[in-house]
């Protein structure tokens, strides 16, 4: 037996495969799968492995339609990949696009580090799932031995090529081979990029399905695949001699330039999945549009690409602003600590010390706490730039990236600061994006990404931002500089209230993201003023994400009764969490109970949002939880605040948990009163 095989062999013992599923809820399915999983020795925490398995499931639903469910996730608690197997006769609920509960459940776990030959073995599995042949031979298996023999390659469908096992479905993935019922020359060409957040499964099951689609339809398509069995790109030859391209994704395309021209599919990497014979027929269709497959030479300019089709464009401005946002926060920490520091060693009077370059003193703490002042300064410097050039780089890759960032460095000359480096990215994503579909001649298209597009777009943008947009943003940042500096009273208290609420919703997501960058972005603007409303705005924001793990952790103390031994065991890490300023700390419990987990943190984050305001407690670092207090402006009251926070998130939750409790011991004992009396 080959290296490989012995590998692969070890995805998954008959240990691990329960033929008799029971629990219909599923969190008790995914528990029960795993506790198998620590049994082998596979897992290594229950609770901490769970906890993951639902952070994976909360980004988006793992139910694949036709009855197939795929739990997975990356955990430093797994210490090898694995697979659990679950076959239930109910069905489990795992919100397929169908609707079909899930007969079949593979629960995958990756560790958090695992190679190369691992990852492409578990991409081997994802891609096997859209087999029909090979789920229905597992619907049919009489015993855990037959499972895993089947899964692990060991026991091949005679009659079914598409399952064969996982060495050779392995080294499919690394060849990427066309399938052989493929086209001949004369048809429809077609190239694809899939790929998902945790790249492991959604990405390959696309990429399989899509295979599977072009197949069938009479096209030849070859697909990349940017997962965690690593990436081998495209021949630039087979994408120029492509027809179109489909792009099925829910993170950004890598060297997406490459496809410029191309008419394109753009949908989410569920869709691929599972509508991908509705993609093969779109991309036909904008072919025809473009006037039939191949009319040019694979080095002539292709037909503009169309608009990127199922998705709802808000979704699409939330991911371009959000693409933004994560590139930026890096340079937020870093500068808004480093100024604090400065503040908290050298006091508000270091902003105006000289140049540390010639003036630099080793023994001299003033000399400390200007270079970290100045230094942080720097590093806020890019704030904007870098939101506004990810903002364009996430809309039109990397030829938007000079017109972005230039953008956002006109915008923070001209004062238009945050707002104006939204503006300037979303103008310089979207221009570039249209010049890339111009059809130009043969002889200019080589130097179009690298001279054309960079000089036509920066000089856009900037008169754009200097002459048409930049003053009136400009003015609109200073008003609301100004605005928040006046915040007092009840004004003060209502905007606290508002971005606490915010920071509780969704505990990490969008309406979470929204409230943190826009008090980032006016942190900017707070100066050296010791009081400014932006620093009333940042501290109140991270007292109210602060809130929700916190209050459920304490809940897990107060009144362990209502709450399990796992979610005990995660009230013990919410703590450190919560006093880090993580709000995701909570997710476990939300994952678990949102309609009472939920509306309890958005109680307690605008009880300490509110409160700081009232308070007027301020915060020059955007992050640190209680681990930057002394860098805290009235840090008494802003312990207070957080802790009447956690109070009332701990009495909502206790409350609204208690009250179900004593409806289902209720419920109990009156069909208990209605049974026979026993004879």
């Amino acid at each position: 037996m080959s290296d490989t095989m012995s590998e692969t062999s070890g995805l998954i013992t008959p240990a691990l495969v329960d033929l008799y599923l029971a629990p219909e809820d599923k969190n008790e399915a995914l528990r029960v799968l795993a506790q198998r999983l620590v049994a082998e020795g596979r897992v290594t925490d229950l609770d901490g492995f769970l906890a993951d398995v639902a952070a994976r499931e909360a980004q988006a639903p793992t139910g694949m339609g036709d009855g197939i469910g795929i739990p997975h996730c990356r955990s430093p608690h797994v210490t090898r990949p694995s697979l659990a197997f679950g076959r239930s006769a109910r069905g489990v609920d795992f919100d397929a696009p169908d609707g079909r509960p899930a007969d079949l459940i593979f629960m995958i776990a990756a560790p958090a580090g695992a190679d190369d030959t691992h990852l492409q073995i578990l991409a081997a599995l994802a891609r096997r799932l859209m087999d029909p042949a090979f789920t229905d031979a597992l619907r049919d298996a009489e015993s855990p031995s037959a499972v895993a023999a089947r899964i692990n390659g060991e026991e091949a469908p005679a009659a079914a090529p598409e399952t064969a096992g996982a060495p050779e479905a392995v080294a499919d993935l690394r060849t990427a081979a066309v399938p052989e019922t493929a086209a001949s020359d004369g048809g429809l060409r077609l190239v694809a990029v899939t790929s998902c957040p945790t790249g492991i499964a959604h990405t390959y099951m696309a990429a399989k399905a899509l295979e599977l689609a072009a197949a069938r339809a009479g096209a030849r398509i070859q697909v990349e695949t940017q997962g965690s069995a690593g990436t081998t790109p495209l021949d630039p030859e087979v994408i120029a001699a492509a027809d179109a391209v489909i792009f099925a994704h829910d993170v950004e395309v890598r060297d997406r330039a490459r496809f410029a021209g191309k008419p394109t599919v753009d949908v989410g990497v569920k869709a691929g999945v599972n509508r991908a014979d509705d993609l093969i027929a779109q991309a036909a269709g904008l072919v025809a549009e473009a006037g039939g497959a191949r009319t040019r030479t694979a080095t002539a300019p292709a037909a503009a690409p169309s608009a990127p089709s199922g998705e709802h464009w808000a979704q699409r401005l939330r991911t371009y602003l959000m693409t933004g946002v994560s590139y930026m926060i890096p340079f937020v920490a870093a500068g808004g600590l480093l100024i604090a520091l400065a503040f908290a060693i050298g006091g508000y009077q270091i902003a105006s010390a000289p140049s540390v370059l010639g003036h630099f003193d080793w023994t001299s703490s003033h000399s400390w706490a200007a270079m970290l002042f100045q230094t942080g300064k720097t590093s806020f410097g890019f704030l904007v730039p870098v939101l506004s050039g990810y903002v364009a780089w996430a809309i039109a890759d990397r030829a938007a990236l000079a017109a972005g960032i230039a953008g956002g460095a006109v915008s923070v000359a001209v004062g238009a600061g945050f707002l104006g480096g939204i503006v300037s990215g979303l103008a310089a994503g979207f221009l570039v994006l249209w010049m890339t579909r111009w059809n130009v001649p043969r002889a200019v298209r080589g130097i179009m990404p690298v001279v054309v597009i960079p000089l036509l777009s920066v000089a856009a943008v900037g008169f754009l931002m200097f002459v048409v947009v930049g003053s009136p943003i400009a003015s609109a940042m200073n008003g609301l500089t100004d605005w928040l500096n006046g915040l007092s009273g009840s004004n003060a208290i209502l905007l606290g209230v508002l971005l606490g609420a915010m920071m509780a919703f969704d505990m990490g997501g969008p309406l979470n993201k929204v409230a943190y960058t826009f008090a980032a972005g006016v942190l900017t603007t707070a100066g050296t003023t010791p009081d400014a409303g932006s620093l009333k705005v940042m501290a109140a924001v991270m007292a109210a994400g602060m809130t929700p793990p916190l209050g459920m952790a304490l809940a897990t103390v107060v009144r362990r009764g209502l709450f399990t031994p796992e979610e005990r065991e995660n009230g013990k890490a919410a703590w450190v969490l919560g006093a880090s300023f993580i709000t995701e700390g909570a997710i476990p419990f939300a994952a678990a109970d949102p309609l009472r987990v939920i509306p309890a943190g958005i109680a307690g984050s605008m009880t300490a949002g509110g409160l700081v305001m009232a308070f007027g407690s301020t915060l020059r670092a955007p992050h640190g939880g209680i681990w930057v207090l002394p860098l805290i402006g009235s840090p008494f009251l802003y312990l207070v605040a957080i802790a009447a926070g956690t109070v009332v998130t701990t009495a909502v939750v206790v409350l609204l948990k208690g009250m179900r409790k004593s409806t289902a011991q209720a419920a109990s004992s009156s069909l208990a009163g209605k049974q026979p009396a026993a004879v």
